[in-house]
């Protein structure tokens, strides 16, 4: 192949590098190797960053030209020249390259390249859909067989030695996500479970059911977040533990309950205090001038019974309001 190539390269520089390029693959292939040298090949050939994209067995790698990997949430230019995995399939494979026709090159680079990359996803991903309810109950199912729970793993086309996310939305349909810039999150409200390997997602479904309590639905009447990562909870997970959902309210969530019944503006305004560095950047987020706050601060404070500008009325406060979205049936 060697010689070949260079008889070629006298004749057509293109149909030599193109050999070169096959023949570069193939040996790649042989040595059975992964979906990222795959695509640093295929950089590091082109001149360009290549990138890998296959959201149904959720594998994305990018590749810079120099052989760096370094992964980008931002999605593929559509001019960029690229290669399907699969006859009559999406673009999964794509070079960097501002090139609405690619070169006899950067063709045969993404022909072959894209067909290394579909022989090792179908050999350790499979095809099976990446949301298929009963693999995913297996697999966040704790009393289940770790073998099954590793089978069903690998039939959602996720890694065995990878770091993994449950996420827990409102609808209460389970999904799992790699743990990695920019992963997908449904839309409304969610907890997201810690990154864990693929065996421990029973206890990071747990934690990501125990986050959704703290989220909230961001309107004035619930505001605060709707996404609520376990891991960034810190010690006031355990208040979930504490607070019964749809019991009857601890004393201070009754008072903000009975004070935001009557002033539409208190929750709002409440949250912002204790979610903002200062009362100046509380009351910019709440549109308001800093002498409005004052005056609502003081409002609050005489329909509460606390003050709400000292350091304890302030984690009171907290408190409070995340009690009262943990109380909600």
């Amino acid at each position: 192949m060697k010689e070949l190539a260079g008889r070629l390269s006298a004749l057509d520089p293109d149909a030599g590098a193109a050999v070169r390029v096959i023949a570069y693959f193939d040996r790649l292939s042989e040595s059975r190797a992964g979906l990222e040298a795959l695509v640093r090949g295929a950089a590091v050939l082109a001149g360009v960053p290549a990138r890998l994209v296959d959201v149904e067995r959720r594998v994305r790698v990018r590749v810079e030209a120099d052989g760096r990997r370094q992964d980008s949430t931002t999605p593929p230019d559509p001019g960029w020249p690229s290669a399907a995995l699969a006859p009559g399939g999406a673009a999964a494979l794509w070079l960097e390259r501002d090139a609405a026709v690619p070169s006899v090159v950067d063709a045969v680079i993404l022909e072959r390249a894209a067909g290394s990359v579909r022989l090792v996803l179908d050999r350790t991903r499979g095809r099976a859909p990446v949301d298929d309810p009963a693999l995913v109950e297996t697999v966040l199912d704790g009393t289940a067989p770790e073998a099954a729970r590793l089978h069903a793993a690998r039939g959602l086309g996720l890694d065995p030695a990878g770091s993994v996310r449950a996420l827990a939305p409102l609808d209460g349909r389970p999904r799992i996500v790699p743990d990695r810039p920019g992963a997908e999150v449904p839309a409304g409200r969610v907890g997201v479970g810690p990154a864990v390997p693929v065996l421990d997602l029973p206890r990071s479904w747990a934690d990501a059911r125990a986050a959704l309590r703290f989220t909230a639905e961001g309107t004035a009447q619930d505001p605060g977040p709707k996404v609520v990562y376990a891991d960034e909870l810190g010690g006031v997970a355990l208040l979930a533990e504490l607070v019964v959902p749809g019991a009857e309210p601890p004393p201070d969530v009754q008072q903000l309950e009975a004070a935001g019944a009557t002033t539409p503006w208190l929750l709002t305004t409440l949250h912002a205090v204790i979610s903002t560095a200062s009362l100046r950047a509380a009351a910019a987020e709440v549109n308001v001038h800093h002498s409005t706050l004052q005056d609502r601060l003081s409002h609050a404070e005489h329909l509460l019974g606390w003050p709400l500008r000292t350091p304890q009325g302030r984690l009171r406060l907290q408190l409070a309001l995340v009690m009262r979205q943990l109380a909600r049936p």
